[in-house]
Protein backbone atom coordinates (compact mmCIF):
# COMPACT_ATOMS: atom_id res chain seq x y z
CA UNK A 1 0.00 0.00 0.00
CA UNK A 2 1.33 3.41 -0.98
CA UNK A 3 0.18 6.48 0.92
CA UNK A 4 0.42 10.20 0.11
CA UNK A 5 -0.11 12.65 2.96
CA UNK A 6 -0.75 16.36 2.47
CA UNK A 7 -0.44 18.39 5.66
CA UNK A 8 -2.49 21.58 5.58
CA UNK A 9 -0.26 23.30 8.14
CA UNK A 10 3.37 23.04 9.21
CA UNK A 11 2.99 22.81 12.97
CA UNK A 12 2.68 19.37 14.50
CA UNK A 13 -0.46 19.73 16.59
CA UNK A 14 -3.48 17.53 17.21
CA UNK A 15 -4.32 17.06 13.52
CA UNK A 16 -0.77 15.98 12.74
CA UNK A 17 -0.72 13.48 15.62
CA UNK A 18 -4.09 12.05 14.60
CA UNK A 19 -2.73 11.51 11.09
CA UNK A 20 0.31 9.70 12.45
CA UNK A 21 -1.98 7.45 14.49
CA UNK A 22 -3.81 6.46 11.33
CA UNK A 23 -0.58 5.82 9.45
CA UNK A 24 0.44 3.42 12.23
CA UNK A 25 -2.74 1.42 11.61
CA UNK A 26 -2.24 1.04 7.84
CA UNK A 27 -0.62 -2.00 6.25
CA UNK A 28 2.26 -0.12 4.67
CA UNK A 29 5.99 0.27 5.12
CA UNK A 30 7.54 3.56 6.18
CA UNK A 31 9.18 3.96 2.77
CA UNK A 32 5.76 3.67 1.11
CA UNK A 33 4.49 6.82 2.87
CA UNK A 34 5.27 10.22 1.35
CA UNK A 35 4.37 13.27 3.46
CA UNK A 36 4.23 16.86 2.25
CA UNK A 37 3.93 20.18 4.03
CA UNK A 38 2.33 22.73 1.69
CA UNK A 39 3.28 25.89 3.58
CA UNK A 40 6.14 26.67 1.18
CA UNK A 41 4.01 26.58 -1.99
CA UNK A 42 3.25 29.98 -3.51
CA UNK A 43 -0.34 31.19 -3.49
CA UNK A 44 -2.44 30.36 -6.57
CA UNK A 45 -2.66 33.59 -8.59
CA UNK A 46 -5.62 32.58 -10.78
CA UNK A 47 -3.66 32.81 -14.03
CA UNK A 48 -5.72 29.96 -15.63
CA UNK A 49 -2.58 28.57 -17.29
CA UNK A 50 -3.28 25.11 -15.88
CA UNK A 51 -6.84 25.03 -17.21
CA UNK A 52 -6.62 26.87 -20.52
CA UNK A 53 -3.08 25.97 -21.61
CA UNK A 54 -1.02 23.36 -19.77
CA UNK A 55 -0.54 22.54 -16.08
CA UNK A 56 3.23 22.66 -16.57
CA UNK A 57 2.89 26.43 -17.05
CA UNK A 58 1.75 26.98 -13.46
CA UNK A 59 4.24 29.39 -11.82
CA UNK A 60 4.47 26.98 -8.86
CA UNK A 61 4.69 23.76 -10.85
CA UNK A 62 8.11 22.82 -9.47
CA UNK A 63 6.69 22.88 -5.94
CA UNK A 64 3.48 21.08 -6.88
CA UNK A 65 4.94 18.35 -9.12
CA UNK A 66 6.33 16.02 -6.38
CA UNK A 67 3.02 16.12 -4.51
CA UNK A 68 1.00 15.36 -7.64
CA UNK A 69 3.36 12.51 -8.50
CA UNK A 70 2.89 11.00 -5.01
CA UNK A 71 -0.88 11.38 -5.22
CA UNK A 72 -0.96 9.65 -8.60
CA UNK A 73 1.14 6.74 -7.29
CA UNK A 74 -0.73 6.35 -3.99
CA UNK A 75 -3.46 3.89 -3.08
CA UNK A 76 -4.50 6.12 -0.17
CA UNK A 77 -4.51 9.93 -0.14
CA UNK A 78 -4.66 11.55 3.31
CA UNK A 79 -5.29 15.29 3.48
CA UNK A 80 -5.46 17.02 6.83
CA UNK A 81 -6.03 20.50 8.22
CA UNK A 82 -6.50 22.07 11.61
CA UNK A 83 -9.72 24.04 11.83
CA UNK A 84 -9.12 27.70 11.03
CA UNK A 85 -12.23 29.89 11.39
CA UNK A 86 -14.65 27.02 10.66
CA UNK A 87 -12.75 25.66 7.68
CA UNK A 88 -9.48 24.50 6.18
CA UNK A 89 -6.30 26.56 6.33
CA UNK A 90 -5.66 29.17 3.64
CA UNK A 91 -2.58 27.22 2.55
CA UNK A 92 -4.62 24.10 1.90
CA UNK A 93 -7.29 26.03 0.00
CA UNK A 94 -4.56 27.47 -2.24
CA UNK A 95 -3.21 23.95 -2.78
CA UNK A 96 -6.65 22.83 -3.95
CA UNK A 97 -6.86 25.89 -6.21
CA UNK A 98 -3.64 24.71 -7.88
CA UNK A 99 -5.37 21.39 -8.53
CA UNK A 100 -8.44 22.87 -10.25
CA UNK A 101 -7.40 21.49 -13.63
CA UNK A 102 -7.71 17.96 -12.17
CA UNK A 103 -11.45 18.32 -11.53
CA UNK A 104 -13.85 16.04 -13.40
CA UNK A 105 -15.03 19.09 -15.32
CA UNK A 106 -11.53 19.53 -16.74
CA UNK A 107 -8.81 16.84 -16.88
CA UNK A 108 -9.26 14.20 -14.15
CA UNK A 109 -6.85 11.34 -13.65
CA UNK A 110 -8.79 8.21 -14.56
CA UNK A 111 -7.01 6.15 -11.89
CA UNK A 112 -8.47 8.26 -9.08
CA UNK A 113 -11.62 6.14 -9.10
CA UNK A 114 -9.60 3.26 -7.62
CA UNK A 115 -8.11 5.28 -4.75
CA UNK A 116 -9.13 5.95 -1.16
CA UNK A 117 -9.19 9.47 0.23
CA UNK A 118 -9.14 10.45 3.90
CA UNK A 119 -10.01 13.92 5.22
CA UNK A 120 -8.79 14.70 8.74
CA UNK A 121 -9.35 17.72 10.94
CA UNK A 122 -9.31 18.52 14.63
CA UNK A 123 -10.58 21.54 16.50
CA UNK A 124 -10.68 22.83 20.05
CA UNK A 125 -14.42 23.46 19.69
CA UNK A 126 -16.38 23.57 16.43
CA UNK A 127 -15.62 23.42 12.72
CA UNK A 128 -13.80 20.12 12.15
CA UNK A 129 -16.78 18.56 10.36
CA UNK A 130 -17.00 21.55 8.01
CA UNK A 131 -13.28 21.29 7.24
CA UNK A 132 -13.37 17.56 6.45
CA UNK A 133 -16.51 17.98 4.37
CA UNK A 134 -14.76 20.64 2.27
CA UNK A 135 -11.78 18.33 1.74
CA UNK A 136 -14.09 15.44 0.85
CA UNK A 137 -15.82 17.60 -1.76
CA UNK A 138 -12.48 18.41 -3.37
CA UNK A 139 -11.58 14.72 -3.47
CA UNK A 140 -14.95 13.94 -5.03
CA UNK A 141 -14.25 16.37 -7.87
CA UNK A 142 -10.86 14.73 -8.33
CA UNK A 143 -12.97 11.56 -8.88
CA UNK A 144 -11.52 9.68 -5.88
CA UNK A 145 -13.49 6.44 -5.58
CA UNK A 146 -13.95 6.20 -1.80
CA UNK A 147 -13.52 8.89 0.84
CA UNK A 148 -13.55 8.75 4.64
CA UNK A 149 -13.63 11.60 7.16
CA UNK A 150 -12.25 11.98 10.68
CA UNK A 151 -13.44 15.24 12.25
CA UNK A 152 -12.71 15.43 15.96
CA UNK A 153 -13.25 18.05 18.65
CA UNK A 154 -10.34 17.62 21.07
CA UNK A 155 -11.48 20.30 23.55
CA UNK A 156 -7.86 21.39 23.94
CA UNK A 157 -5.32 23.71 22.36
CA UNK A 158 -2.55 21.11 22.05
CA UNK A 159 -2.11 17.36 21.80
CA UNK A 160 -0.67 17.09 25.30
CA UNK A 161 -3.72 18.83 26.79
CA UNK A 162 -6.26 16.35 25.41
CA UNK A 163 -8.00 14.35 28.12
CA UNK A 164 -7.22 10.62 28.23
CA UNK A 165 -10.89 9.78 27.72
CA UNK A 166 -10.88 11.79 24.49
CA UNK A 167 -7.68 10.11 23.31
CA UNK A 168 -9.16 6.68 23.97
CA UNK A 169 -12.23 7.54 21.92
CA UNK A 170 -10.03 8.87 19.12
CA UNK A 171 -7.89 5.73 19.22
CA UNK A 172 -10.97 3.55 18.69
CA UNK A 173 -12.07 5.69 15.74
CA UNK A 174 -8.65 5.52 14.13
CA UNK A 175 -8.28 1.77 14.60
CA UNK A 176 -11.71 1.19 13.07
CA UNK A 177 -10.93 3.37 10.08
CA UNK A 178 -7.50 1.80 9.63
CA UNK A 179 -9.12 -1.64 9.48
CA UNK A 180 -11.63 -0.45 6.89
CA UNK A 181 -8.93 1.06 4.69
CA UNK A 182 -6.74 -2.05 4.89
CA UNK A 183 -9.70 -4.17 3.76
CA UNK A 184 -10.71 -1.76 1.00
CA UNK A 185 -7.38 -1.10 -0.74
CA UNK A 186 -7.40 -2.74 -4.15
CA UNK A 187 -11.17 -3.19 -4.11
CA UNK A 188 -12.42 0.38 -4.52
CA UNK A 189 -15.33 0.94 -6.86
CA UNK A 190 -16.76 4.42 -7.48
CA UNK A 191 -20.23 5.04 -6.10
CA UNK A 192 -23.40 5.92 -7.98
CA UNK A 193 -23.01 9.67 -7.44
CA UNK A 194 -19.47 9.71 -8.80
CA UNK A 195 -20.40 7.65 -11.85
CA UNK A 196 -23.39 9.92 -12.50
CA UNK A 197 -21.31 13.10 -12.33
CA UNK A 198 -18.66 11.59 -14.59
CA UNK A 199 -21.32 10.85 -17.19
CA UNK A 200 -22.57 14.42 -16.88
CA UNK A 201 -19.05 15.73 -17.50
CA UNK A 202 -18.76 13.35 -20.46
CA UNK A 203 -21.88 14.82 -22.05
CA UNK A 204 -20.56 18.31 -21.39
CA UNK A 205 -17.25 17.56 -23.11
CA UNK A 206 -19.09 16.06 -26.07
CA UNK A 207 -21.58 18.84 -26.53
CA UNK A 208 -19.88 22.07 -25.49
CA UNK A 209 -16.26 22.56 -26.51
CA UNK A 210 -15.49 25.69 -24.52
CA UNK A 211 -11.95 24.52 -23.71
CA UNK A 212 -10.17 22.64 -26.47
CA UNK A 213 -7.41 21.52 -24.07
CA UNK A 214 -9.94 19.68 -21.89
CA UNK A 215 -11.81 18.32 -24.90
CA UNK A 216 -8.64 16.91 -26.47
CA UNK A 217 -7.68 15.33 -23.14
CA UNK A 218 -11.03 13.51 -22.88
CA UNK A 219 -10.65 12.29 -26.47
CA UNK A 220 -7.11 11.07 -25.77
CA UNK A 221 -8.35 9.11 -22.74
CA UNK A 222 -10.98 7.43 -24.93
CA UNK A 223 -13.82 8.80 -22.80
CA UNK A 224 -15.50 10.59 -25.72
Amino acid sequence: MKVAVVHGQAHKGSTYHLTQMLLDELDCNKEDVREFNINGIGQCVGCYNCILKDESLCPHRAQMAPIIEAIDQADVIIINTPNYCMGMTGQLKSFFDHMAYRWMSHRPNGNMKNKIGVAISTTAGMGASKATKDIRNQLFWWAVGKTYQIPFAVSAFSWDQIANKKKMKLTRKVKNLGWKINQKVGYVRPGVKLRLFFQMMKKMQKGLVWNIVDHDYWEKQGWI
